[in-house]
């Protein structure tokens, strides 16, 4: 099952990222705290219509186009045309649109770019230990480390 919530933030994502610009500075102009549009474009949140329009005009976006490109996408997923992982298909007039990956599929690859850009783990104060015996680190460094 698709929701609308999440199609309407992930196009309203792309048209803003295509214009190059950040969260701050759209939502600012919409008038809008940046965490609730933040929020919006993961969707988590469903918009108002007004608000939904205050957006839709800091990104000089007709809503009509916003709303139509994610009606081709509910249409699609309901003829089961979703591409798996969110990849780009075609709609009847031969437009390119992107069909996002459903619920779980996302999660799984949220979780994966999460594990990619996680900092690697500390180490421990028995390994900066080991690491000072063998002359690879200084004595501040494993005062740091306790």
């Amino acid at each position: 099952m698709v929701l609308l919530r999440e199609l309407l933030g992930e196009t309203l994502r792309r048209r803003r990222r295509a214009q190059k610009r950040t969260l701050r500075d759209v939502s600012k102009q919409a008038n809008v705290s940046l965490g609730y549009l933040s929020e919006i474009e993961r969707g988590h949140k469903e918009p108002s219509s007004e608000l939904l329009a205050s957006v839709c005009g800091a990104l000089q976006v007709r809503l009509s186009e916003v709303l139509a490109e994610v009606s081709r996408e509910v249409a699609q997923h309901e003829r089961g045309e979703a591409a798996p992982g969110g990849r780009e298909a075609t709609d009847q007039q031969g437009r390119q649109v992107a069909v996002l990956p459903l619920p779980r599929e996302q999660a799984a690859a949220e979780e994966s770019r999460r594990r990619r850009h996680a900092p690697p783990p500390s180490p421990t104060i028995a390994q900066v230990r080991s690491r000072h015996r063998r002359g690879e680190v200084t004595d501040s460094v494993v005062r740091a480390a306790a």
